[in-house]
Formats: structure tokens, sequence, C-alpha cells
């Protein structure tokens, strides 16, 4: 085939989802890009999720920046890096990720850079642009984890991956092991988009 592929991250979506379903995010990147696009010719990967604060929690933004600099050593692959703001109650929430994940979806395809879009997500949130891009004679797919989806997500979507243990196999990072599991209840600092609704707080951006 000879479908140009853009595939679109939500990154914080995608780390919530690692870390509840496999207890790991050591993710290799390359791999895992080259899975959802096939034999289909790869236009670009685009990355999106919060900056940390370095003044809120050091460690956790010199995590962060380790696993952006991996990032930006993926071929084809882009980071865009969204802030935070303090919400009424002094809770963190995520400022700018989704629209810039829209208005990329939006603006590559009104210009004609790609043939299939494909969102690694289940925010519920994203379903209309699909549609949208849809309307313009585009393909969309949707590689989303089962227990952590979107029914409108799913209804719209050309084409589904569904992300599970047998999708994962062999796209783990070789000679690392996975972190251990956090305790239930404790708090980090960190934003993960909530299915069809607001972000809340979650633990930090995953590192390779």
């Amino acid at each position: 085939m000879n479908d140009r592929v853009a595939i679109f991250i939500d990154g914080s979506n995608l780390y919530h989802a690692l870390r509840a379903n496999f207890g790991r995010y050591d993710l290799n990147f390359t791999e895992f890009t080259r899975r959802l696009c096939g034999q289909r010719r790869l236009f670009r990967t685009y990355y999106y999720n919060v900056l940390q604060d370095p003044t809120q929690r050091a460690e956790g933004h010199r995590e962060q920046q380790d696993f952006l600099t991996t990032l930006r050593e993926t071929p084809y692959l882009e980071v865009r890096l969204g802030s935070t703001k303090i919400a009424p109650g002094g809770v963190p929430v995520e400022k700018g990720v989704d629209v810039m994940l829209v208005t990329d979806l939006l603006h590559f395809a009104w210009n004609d850079l790609y043939d299939v879009a494909v969102l690694v997500s289940g925010d519920a949130d994203f379903a209309y642009a699909l549609q949208a891009i849809k309307n313009m004679g585009k393909h969309v797919e949707v590689a989303y984890f089962e227990s952590n989806v979107s029914k409108d997500l799913l209804n719209v979507a050309d084409n589904k991956h569904l992300l599970d243990r047998n999708f994962f196999k062999d796209l783990w990072a070789r000679g690392k092991k996975p972190p251990p599991r956090r305790r239930k209840g404790r708090r980090l600092g960190g934003l993960v988009p909530r299915i069809g609704g607001p972000k809340v707080e979650n633990p930090p951006p995953p590192q390779e």
C-alpha cells in the first residue's frame, strides 16, 4: 500500500493505560509506530504531553527530560508539549495538549499531508475531530486499550487496533526491567486525561 500514515499519540493517555494494564511503560516507540503503520508509508508520528514544572517536582522534570531526549531521537517522531495550570482547589490540569493534537490532525488533513490518521487514545473528546477529517475524505484509525476507550471514538473509526498483550509482544525496550508498581492511593505529579472528561492527577510521564 502507498497510503501515507500520520500517527497522533496522546502521551498521557498512553502512559496511564500502559501502567494500568501492564505495570510498565518502557515502550520501543520506533517499533510501536512501525506496527501501527504496517506496510504503509509513515508520514510522521506526533507525541503530545504536558511539560513537567521543575519548580513543582524536580525529579519528575529530570525523568521527563531524559524520556523526551529518547523520543526526539526516534526517527520521524516529533514532540508537542503543553503546560499545566492550577485549577480551583489547587489541582494541576493540562493546558493546550488536546488543542495541539486536534489542530495538527485537522491542519495536516486540510493540506493533504496524509491519507490515514492513526489516533492513539481512548478519549471521547477527539471523536468529532476524527469525523471532521473523515468528511475530508481521509481514513481514521484508533489504537486503544479495551478498558480505557470511549464508544464514541470507536464508532467513528474506520479501523481499530486493540492494544492488548499480544499487540505489545516484542515492543518493549530490550534489556530494561519494568518499573515497580506504585501502591494504590499514592499521589504523584503528572497529568492524564480521563476518558470523556476533565484531566486528573496521575503518575509522572514515562521514561525509557
